[in-house]
């Protein structure tokens, strides 16, 4: 099996995104070798890697979702191998958190209809290999700290910014980073 991959370039940095022969978003990060992000693919999805100028949709979907349209990437693809349901919902429950309006790991937990399981709840954020098109970046802490992010909190900080002003475009020096991690 071939994956596709490509390399987009955003304010924050470069946008690698594995796509499998339909499209479908398998992985994506904030890094400039997309052969980095094979390992967080199932290796029931994984293949050899294709790099590709344009992955047609996904490409589309990026471009527009930096030019202000948050709502451009909710349709994109995407397919994650979990070992459990919970995990699949999970992943679906947060793409359905909107842009601009960030949820905490209880209330994810919630939404995902397990209120007592904010542990699981973060580790589907901690186990998604498919950054920006599943929004892990849009949970919290409980404080309304930023928590982790696997590709930093400077992303994770302007990627928040952008959805919370996606007229202005913030650069990340205008966003303060807080660096609470946990």
């Amino acid at each position: 099996m071939t994956i596709d991959s490509t390399v987009i370039d955003t304010p924050i940095g470069p946008l690698s995104v594995l796509a499998g022969p339909d499209g479908a978003v398998r992985a994506a990060g904030f890094t400039p070798d997309p052969a980095t992000l094979l390992p967080l693919v199932h290796s029931g999805l994984r293949g050899d890697l294709r790099p590709r100028g344009d992955l047609g949709p996904v490409n589309r979907a990026v471009v527009s979702y930096l030019d202000g349209d948050l709502t451009a990437i909710d349709p994109v693809p995407v397919q994650q191998h979990t070992g459990g349901a919970f995990m699949a919902h999970a992943w679906q429950v947060l793409r359905d958190v909107p842009a601009g309006e960030p949820v905490t790991y209880t209330g994810f937990a919630a939404r995902a209809g397990r209120p007592a399981a904010v542990r699981a709840a973060a580790a589907a954020c901690a186990r998604n290999a498919a950054a920006l098109f599943v929004p892990c970046h849009r949970v919290l802490r409980t404080d309304g700290t930023l928590g982790g992010y696997r590709w930093g909190l400077e992303v994770k900080t302007w990627l928040l910014g952008h959805e919370r002003h996606s007229d202005s475009k913030p650069t990340p020096a205008m966003l303060p980073i807080d660096a609470t991690v946990g």
